[in-house]
């Protein structure tokens, strides 16, 4: 019976996506920072900042620190992820992450955990090891 619900387990992992509605998770304080709309067309996906929890001034956030295309756009509707494909069982990679914080971009690949519940999203520099890791809960 062990056997049967690890097999299921495993059927259900292979056939999860990404796309959906994804929480992102700051690092330091563990609390929910955004939501990211995760779409996929044509095998590529992206990922789109739908709403923020951040506190503001009021004001809608730009990206002021950008110095792409993005530059001094709304932060809210703006594409975060870009160009990630399928690269094994539940991976995705060759993709492009933006710090709306900081205006960088980063080499990003994605992988989902937890029976499709969480995605771990990783941005990097150059190669994987050089970077960091967040864990974004789906948003049901």
């Amino acid at each position: 019976m062990l056997a049967a619900t690890l097999l299921g387990s495993a059927a259900a992992m292979a056939q999860a996506t990404p796309s959906g509605m994804w929480k992102t998770i700051d690092d330091n304080t563990g609390k929910p920072r955004g939501l990211v709309e995760i779409t996929e067309k044509n095998g590529v996906f992206s990922g789109r900042l739908v709403k923020t929890f951040v506190e503001s001034d009021g004001k809608p956030r730009v990206c002021d620190k950008c110095t792409d295309a993005r530059k001094d756009q709304p932060v809210i509707g703006m594409t975060i992820l870009s160009g990630l494909r399928k690269t094994g069982d539940n991976e995705w990679s060759g993709g492009e992450i933006l710090d709306p914080e900081n205006g960088k971009v980063y080499k990003s690949k994605m992988s989902l955990a937890d029976d499709g519940n969480k995605l771990s999203v990783r941005g990097f520099i150059g190669i994987s090891l050089i970077g960091r890791t967040q864990t974004w809960e789906r948003d049901h």
